[in-house]
């Protein structure tokens, strides 16, 4: 029997889910992660500590650094394997391309034009710097700010809602 004629194959791999089991997964992912660590669910502080990480194997020194004088900088002594964060983001990374490829969804496209190019970069470097500033990304500063009741989250929602329309009209006027 091929895999791809299971009913389960097409129900939980090339089916949609609805967005209740979305919803309700996240859910469950985010108490799991906060009862677990005591931390809410975040994405990008470990992305700040493999940067690190690739600039003092390089040969950079961070020990003057302000941001890693308390828990980040403990975070950052204790290595890769030791960061619950940088062990969730991996799953994410690994999960979102298994998932891809067990729908045969994975695809690798030609790139238009430069200007492509251009809106990714400066797409990419906006999105990581605004997610610095803000203290995390949808996840940690919307998703578990909301999920908190935190007046941060329901800020971050506003603003990343306002981002999201400059950002739409901006790709349009400029990249297409």
């Amino acid at each position: 029997m091929n895999i791809r004629d299971n009913r389960y194959y097409k129900l939980f791999i090339k089916t949609p889910w609805p967005y209740y089991a979305g919803a309700v997964i996240l859910a469950v992912l985010n108490i799991s992660i906060f009862v677990s660590s005591g931390k809410p669910w975040g994405v990008t502080s470990p992305f700040a500590l493999w940067g690190t990480w690739i600039y003092e194997t390089l040969g950079g020194s961070v020990e003057g650094w302000v941001y890693y004088a308390g828990s980040h900088g403990q975070a950052l002594a204790k290595g890769f394997m030791s960061n619950g964060g940088s062990i969730r983001n991996m799953g994410i990374i690994v999960g979102a391309l298994l998932a891809t490829l067990l729908a045969s969804e994975f695809r690798i496209k030609k790139i238009k034009n430069g200007k492509q190019v251009v809106a990714a970069i400066l797409g990419g470097l906006l999105m990581g710097y605004g997610a610095r500033i803000a203290f995390g990304c949808n996840i940690g500063a919307l998703f578990s700010g909301v999920a908190s009741m935190a007046l941060s989250g329901w800020m971050y929602l506003v603003f990343m809602f306002m981002g999201a329309v400059v950002g739409s009209k901006m790709l349009v006027k400029f990249f297409m």
